[in-house]
């Protein structure tokens, strides 16, 4: 066999191609069945790996290879500004690239004004450079987040599993906001404002702090990226930050700009400082703890201190556009949306736990966003590029479009996953109840994109009603949708801010009071007027306890709640006979398709009839105490309207 083999001119022994070798001068055997390789080191093998990215188009009226340097040079200069101190008017010296690689950019930017008087302007951080890393791709934070952030692995589905630290929900009475002329009579404050007031001048110290933080690093990561999809009322947004964690978050939460649109980003119309890693001065002026969050509207600025949870950056956002867009006469809303094939949209409103990102995730129809929109004469504009979802308990069958989104690219927050197969155990709590998944609204196949849609048709408010009396379902005049919008009744669930384990009774003016700078029958004035000229109705849905209040009734089947949305898309609801509660005097439905009827009259569900009507008017007592803070603001030209909203409350 082997003496055939070898006869045999293009087959070696046991069938292998045989290796030709060819005799040169020099006397040396060469392999020539391949091609000579190019590099002639390892260091030269590794530069062929990567090739340059293409050019962009070209600047305006620059043309050739100095269009990208000019484009480069003008970028750091945006940046070493954003950067600047205010104590020393000079920004640092910045240099694109990681400061690890040895190809990193050597092109340095630095804004020195001469007449700034070298004894202030000369200190250790305006000696050194600054390595911006800008608008870096998915794959490239990863490979930052893994090399340099401990806690940073790959899930076995391809998310990067990663820790938010010590905070692991939001820090709401950490968050605050400027007090100023431009403040001072626009915005909510006061008993029940989530608006806690800090000066000008303390602002001014902790930017300081964090600006300070960040120049000391060897590198930034700086994200240019947009808020709302609604091309005339977008918002150019800056995300200054540290962590490869909080550059790739932000790269999935916002709009992801083009290279076109990345060139001709300019100045940005507000900016994130994000030195989560350094605390605050407790010795500070209105500080309370090392956490602080602070908003200086006039400025511009937002600047993030003590606190690693990316969610703060997200909502702290979703807060400045409550004040940017009502100034525009659009209205902001803390929603999710979705559209029908037939193009019929649904708003749904809902805090944390009561099921608005699952609800308005619905693979029948097309998704808008899960969490923050604007309502404009152009219809409804998702605000954001991705989705934040809860990840407790999360499974394949409950929720599979959230699950298929946890892929390369999403961001895992808080999860335990086991140590060796990185499979993620969604129901493990050890870190925190609030884990979460950040992930480009595209990972959601149906995902309509751009994301925007026309006016909505239903209204649906969305409550986890911890007492178990409010109905499953039930059809709101336009006076008791003002009257449910403006009190935003749920039970906070476990998990989703620091501090709460049990559910228990809240309210939320406008399902989302943590946000909103204004004060809220402004928002409710205006969805009245958009509903009313639009056609729209309202539903109240409760996603909690039916037969009994927590801990001793049972949760609502999602399922259940999953054909009552299908019912008010399909317009079947609006058809349906109606009878009255006594209390609420809400409508509610006597059949709905595939949901059994005894539910729908929650007294009903209730073996002890006497707890049910004592635990019915308990929650009409808080509901009246809640609302009594509204009163005194009128809504509208007259009083009429709020007259109306006040007689859609509970009646004894």
């Amino acid at each position: 066999m082997a003496a055939n083999g070898m006869n045999n001119g293009a087959t070696g022994r046991n069938g292998l191609a045989k290796i030709h070798t060819e005799k040169r001068a020099d006397e040396v055997c060469h392999d020539d069945s391949t091609t000579p390789m190019k590099a002639q080191t390892i260091d030269e093998l590794h530069s062929l790996q990567m090739k340059k990215s293409a050019p962009t188009t070209p600047l305006n009226g620059i043309q050739g290879p100095f269009a990208e340097e000019e484009r480069t040079k003008q970028q750091l200069q945006s940046i070493s500004a954003s950067l600047a101190s205010l104590t020393r008017e000079t920004g640092p010296k910045v240099v694109r690239g990681d400061p690890a690689s040895k190809s990193a950019t050597p092109r340095v930017v630095s804004h020195h004004h001469h007449h700034v008087s070298p004894t202030i302007s000369v200190s250790d951080s305006s000696l050194k450079f600054t390595h911006v890393l800008y608008n870096l791709s998915p794959a490239e934070l990863y490979e930052q987040a893994i090399k340099y952030e401990k806690g940073s692995f790959i899930s076995s589905s391809g998310a990067l599993a990663t820790l938010s630290g010590a905070k692991t929900g939001r820090s709401p009475k950490d968050k605050r906001v400027v007090r100023d002329e431009t403040t001072e009579h626009d915005l909510w404050w006061g008993k029940g404002s989530p608006n806690i007031e800090m000066d000008e001048q303390t602002f001014m110290v902790n930017r300081e702090r964090a600006v300070d933080y960040l120049n000391s690093l060897d590198k930034v990561f700086v994200n240019d990226q947009f808020l709302n999809w609604d091309p005339q009322n977008r918002i150019k947004v800056r995300i200054v930050s540290a962590r490869a964690y909080h550059s790739l978050f932000m790269h999935n939460m916002c709009i992801r700009p083009t290279a076109e649109e990345l060139e001709n980003f300019g100045t940005p119309d507000f900016t994130i400082y994000n030195a989560g890693q350094f605390p605050c001065n407790r010795y500070t002026h209105y500080m309370t703890s090392s956490t602080s969050i602070d908003l200086n509207l006039a400025r511009r600025e937002m600047v993030i201190l003590g606190t690693q949870y990316a969610g703060e950056m997200k909502k702290g956002l979703f807060s400045v556009m409550h004040y940017l867009m009502p100034k525009r006469q659009i209205l902001s809303l803390h929603s999710g949306c979705n559209m029908g094939k037939d193009g019929d949209v649904a708003l749904f409103f809902g805090l944390s736990g009561t099921g608005k990102t699952t609800l308005s995730t619905d693979h029948n129809r097309y998704l808008i966003g899960d969490d923050e929109h604007c309502w404009s004469d152009n219809g409804v504009s998702n605000i954001e590029g991705g989705c934040y979802a809860k990840c407790i308990d999360l499974s394949r069958e409950k929720e599979p479009d959230i699950w298929n989104a946890i892929k390369f690219g999403t961001v895992l927050e808080n999860v335990v996953f086991d140590e060796h197969t990185r499979e993620v155990d969604y129901s493990d709590k050890s870190v925190t109840e609030n884990t979460r998944a950040a992930y480009p609204i595209e990972y959601i196949p149906n995902a309509k994109i751009p994301c925007v849609a026309s006016h909505p048709k239903n209204v649906i408010l969305l409550a986890c009603d911890a007492f178990g009396v409010l109905p499953p379902v039930s059809k709101l005049t336009l006076a008791q949708t003002m009257y449910h919008f403006i009190s935003g009744y749920t039970a906070l669930v476990a998990g989703t801010e620091e501090g709460i384990k049990e559910p228990q009774a809240t309210f939320s003016a406008c399902f989302g009071a943590a946000f909103i700078m204004l004060h809220p029958t402004k928002y409710a004035a205006m969805l009245a007027e958009k509903m009313q000229k639009h056609g729209a109705t309202g539903w109240l849905v409760n996603t909690g306890w039916s037969g009994g209040r927590y801990g001793s009734g049972s949760r609502i089947k999602l399922a259940y709640t999953r054909k009552i949305i299908d019912a008010i898309h399909s317009g079947s609801l609006l058809k349906a006979e109606y009878k009255r509660t006594e209390v609420f005097g809400l409508e509610i439905p006597t059949a709905v398709e595939g949901v059994p009827s005894d539910i729908l009259e929650p007294m009903n569900t209730w073996k002890d009839k006497k707890a049910y009507k004592e635990t019915l008017l308990k929650l009409g007592g808080l509901f009246k105490n809640n609302f009594g803070g509204f009163v005194a603001h009128k809504i509208g030209k007259d009083d009429k309207l709020t007259d109306e909203i006040l007689a859609a409350g509970p009646v004894f």
